[in-house]
């Protein structure tokens, strides 16, 4: 079954993460000139997805990066509890959309080097697959974002979830749609100054 053709996909940004091993906050961290959480939104919305959400941390840097989401075209959406975990960010973000949405692309802020074209794929292998999840692979690896059909944010809402999505991915492991890319970014997760060191080399 495939998706319709003017099939509405969102974009999540999920960026409410402590970032404990960075030391600092990662959505602010700088990529080709911008911040990790503007150019997820840009990326995003270069690839297709509409609406933009974005889920940041409660406090004084939640501000902040309120103001950034906005600037950059989505709408922020505060984690109120410090310790909440990644599936928490992801429920909260898939509550803020409309009935007319049917799935979700899901990018975390730490993945700074993710395409728009590879997004652009994911959203045109949505709607001609109608797979429940479809996910990039870039030499036999897969990465994010991952795009979830409405048809499992149910099942997201478990409360028994041990990893998280990945417990909905493992799942659906036999109906995933897997689509290969040329972007070695989907698996470029930063999460220490040494990897950002490797994988962003700022200016």
């Amino acid at each position: 079954m495939t998706a319709p053709a003017s099939a509405k996909v969102a974009g999540i940004v999920l960026a409410g993460g402590r970032s404990a091993r960075m030391g600092e906050p990662k959505p602010l961290l700088q990529v080709e000139g911008t911040t990790f959480l503007e150019r997820a939104v840009r990326v995003l919305a270069d690839g297709g997805c509409d609406p933009i959400v974005a889920i940041v941390p409660p406090g004084e840097m939640g501000e902040r990066l309120l103001s950034l989401a906005r600037h950059a075209g989505a709408r922020g959406i505060p984690n109120p509890d410090a310790e909440a975990e990644q599936i928490d960010s992801l429920r909260r973000g898939l509550h803020a959309l409309g009935p007319g949405v049917l799935g979700a692309a899901v990018l975390p802020v730490d993945h700074p080097r993710v395409r728009s074209a590879t997004v652009s794929a994911l959203l045109t292998a949505f709607q001609e697959s109608g797979a429940p999840i479809v996910r990039p692979v870039h030499e036999g690896r897969p990465g994010h974002p991952v795009l979830f059909g409405r048809e499992v944010w149910e099942e997201l809402e478990a409360p028994d979830l041990e990893s998280g999505a990945r417990d909905i991915v493992h799942r659906h492991r036999a109906e995933i749609h897997e689509v290969p890319v040329d972007d070695p970014g989907i698996a470029i997760d930063v999460n220490t100054r040494e990897e950002y060191g490797q994988e962003v080399k700022p200016a």
